[in-house]
């Protein structure tokens, strides 16, 4: 702070008591009123302590994947600065996030603007409105809960924002739970009690921050067109109202607001009611090292780790991702160590298999004091508990939810005794936290583990009870003959025709469940068919085909490159090969490119290492169904030509 006391702390309007001063000569007047001043100014202060040590203590631990019953690391310990640009208008993007991670990796050059997580109140070079509402868009995962806290815990420990009197943060997870009408003020204090020392913090000089983070997983209509006007703010009224005057600047215009939401939800906020777009890109290259070094403290083993997750472009790419990042740093810190060098993870599918076979035997290690350690071998309990939460991955996939409240839990024929139960001994998998009323809030650690578990879910259906979960039937002889090819093609079907690709990592992962090494992996949670090699590789074979007939035929160039994702997952690459050969030897520019060669090209460049500054898309010879496959590349290159 610029001094003990902020200016707004001595600028409060009398209270009432003021009438007791009139009948006073000036001079007693004028020491009565300093005494009143002084005396509201030492509260707002104290309370202002008081918050700024309730935040600190809530916000100095980073759970990194370790939900609240795990040993938790100190923020300062293990944070990493975060890659935060401007974010441009804010309008939709409707491709999967790790596509868009994908594109982003392409993007971080030196004409963009870092912006520090402190700094997302100041004007931008070239700009001079004030800011009032900032909305920082990012995947899940990327990092944007984690800039929240960083933002907090700096201004509690009174290392940033010090001109700020007090910051609320208010989660949407949540908010949802809120369904009786309460006033701004009672909303606060119930979450900050110490605030019921002040009458209001209305006053135009006291400068509050309110931090809604996560919009994505709002359940509240945020109806801006509709909704009744409300300027007081000790006026009850429900939490969708409240939110809606905030935004509009009707109920505490003085106050700051930052919103942070994945970018499928950031549209839910009216243009004009945003100030700023900012956007968290996660970690850079420099970045992704710099954590993996803090995370492993032996140096040699950081430096086969990052070695090894250099040479498969697509788990390099999904590390600007910080939760995959732990995640893989979580499993290759044990593989490196122990398992033979053609085990270790070189696909999404590999690196998560072993990530939930890894906190299996953690859990069973810390409760059940277990010294066996073969993965593959699970207890009853162990199948019955991931299978479970497999099935409530699949089921809030379908319906676009990453949180889950009790009732949620209930369709998907769990308790909430089993959840707690579960949250406890799989915490890097499932997290169960107390929301701001105490309220339970569930989740998966992350949007990918609930893509692959949803996975392993489609599967276990199918092995098991021959069941295609895009196609359920009743009928016993329809459902004995259900191929996994069957439910390939399904799965195919319905990813393409996503519209904003949220099947997209999930089709991946069950494609790349479908081999026979990866079933073998996960033989202790999967039923065991008895197929034949011969069987499993001919079940590859036709799906391998009609993945490579969709991508002759499918409209969406951006569709179509998580194809060559999922055909990667197979280890069937020759169509990329084929295209990397003739890249190589220069022949490329003599040969008429079909579409799907296009689209294999696209793939080649994207997946690439280096950032594009120019793309000639006229040099290539090909249809203008070929050059509508290459606009992927146009989107990410500096410069097109």
């Amino acid at each position: 702070m610029k001094s003990d006391q902020p200016p707004a702390f001595s600028q409060e309007p009398l209270p009432d008591d003021n009438k007791e001063v009139e009948s006073l000569d000036s001079e007693d007047a004028l020491k009565i009123t300093h005494n009143l001043l002084d005396r509201r100014s030492q509260t707002l202060l104290t309370v202002q302590q008081e918050i700024k040590a309730k935040l600190k203590h809530k916000y100095q631990h980073i759970s990194e994947g370790i939900g609240h019953h795990g040993n938790q690391s100190l923020f300062k310990d293990i944070y990493t600065e975060l890659y935060i640009t401007e974010g441009g208008s804010g309008g939709l993007n409707n491709e999967h996030e790790v596509r868009q991670i994908e594109m982003a990796s392409k993007k971080q050059t030196t004409q963009e603007t870092p912006i520090k997580c402190n700094d997302i109140f100041k004007p931008l070079p070239g700009q001079d409105k004030p800011i009032r509402t900032v909305l920082t868009k990012g995947i899940a995962g990327v990092g944007k809960t984690v800039s929240v806290q960083k933002v907090i815990l700096d201004w509690a420990e009174g290392k940033a924002n010090q001109d700020i009197h007090f910051m609320f943060p208010l989660p949407f997870r949540d908010l949802n739970l809120k369904k009786d009408q309460y006033s701004l003020m009672q909303h606060i204090s119930h979450y900050l009690s110490e605030l019921k020392e002040i009458d209001s913090i209305e006053d135009g000089e006291t400068k509050t921050v309110f931090i809604f983070d996560g919009l994505d997983e709002c359940r509240l209509p945020l109806d801006f067109k509709n909704n009744e006007k409300c300027c007081d703010v000790t006026k009850p009224t429900s939490v969708d109202v409240l939110l809606t005057n905030l935004i509009k600047g009707n109920l505490l215009p003085s106050a700051l607001l930052w919103i942070t939401s994945r970018p499928a939800a950031a549209n839910q906020i009216p243009p004009e009611c945003v100030d700023q777009v900012t956007e968290v890109r996660g970690f850079n290259d420099p970045q992704k090292e710099e954590y993996l070094r803090k995370k492993i403290k032996d140096q040699n083993l950081a430096s086969e780790i990052i070695k090894h997750m250099k040479t498969s472009r697509s788990l390099h790419i999904m590390c600007h991702i910080p939760v995959f990042c732990w995640i893989s740093a979580t499993v290759l810190e044990i593989m490196l160590k122990e398992a033979e060098k053609d085990e270790v993870p070189k696909t999404l599918t590999q690196m998560y298999s072993h990530f939930i076979l890894i906190q299996i035997i953690a859990k069973n290690k810390k409760y059940n004091k277990a010294t066996e350690t073969n993965p593959k071998e699970l207890s009853q309990s162990d199948k019955e508990m991931i299978l479970k939460l497999a099935k409530l991955a699949f089921q809030q996939l379908q319906k676009g939810n990453l949180i889950f409240y009790e009732e949620d839990l209930r369709e998907c024929g769990l308790d909430v005794t089993e959840a707690s139960e579960y949250s406890a001994l799989c915490t890097e998998i499932f997290k169960e936290e107390s929301g701001l009323y105490q309220d339970k809030v569930y989740s998966f650690l992350h949007l990918s583990i609930q893509e692959f578990l949803a996975a392993v879910h489609a599967l276990e259906s199918c092995l098991d009870k021959k069941e295609n979960v895009f196609s359920p039937t009743s009928d016993d002889e329809e459902k004995e003959s259900i191929q996994l090819s069957d439910l390939h093609r399904r799965a195919v079907d319905q990813a393409l025709k996503s519209e904003n690709g949220h099947l997209d990592l999930f089709l991946r992962f069950l494609l790349g469940l479908s081999l026979e090494s990866n079933q073998n992996l996960l033989r202790g949670l999967l039923t065991q068919t008895g197929s034949t090699t011969q069987t499993n590789e001919e079940t590859v074979e036709r799906t391998v085909r009609y993945l490579s007939d969709k991508i002759k035929e499918e409209s969406s160039p951006e569709r179509i490159i998580n194809l060559f994702h999922c055909l990667n997952e197979l280890g069937a690459n020759s169509l990329v090969e084929d295209m990397q050969n003739s890249l190589h030897s220069g022949t490329l520019s003599e040969t008429r490119l079909k579409p799907d060669q296009c689209s294999a090209l696209a793939y080649l460049l994207l997946m690439s290492e280096e950032v594009l500054e120019k793309f000639k898309l006229k040099r290539y010879n090909t249809s203008e169904k070929g050059y509508q496959r290459l606009m992927p590349v146009v989107k990410t290159c500096k410069r097109a030509l």
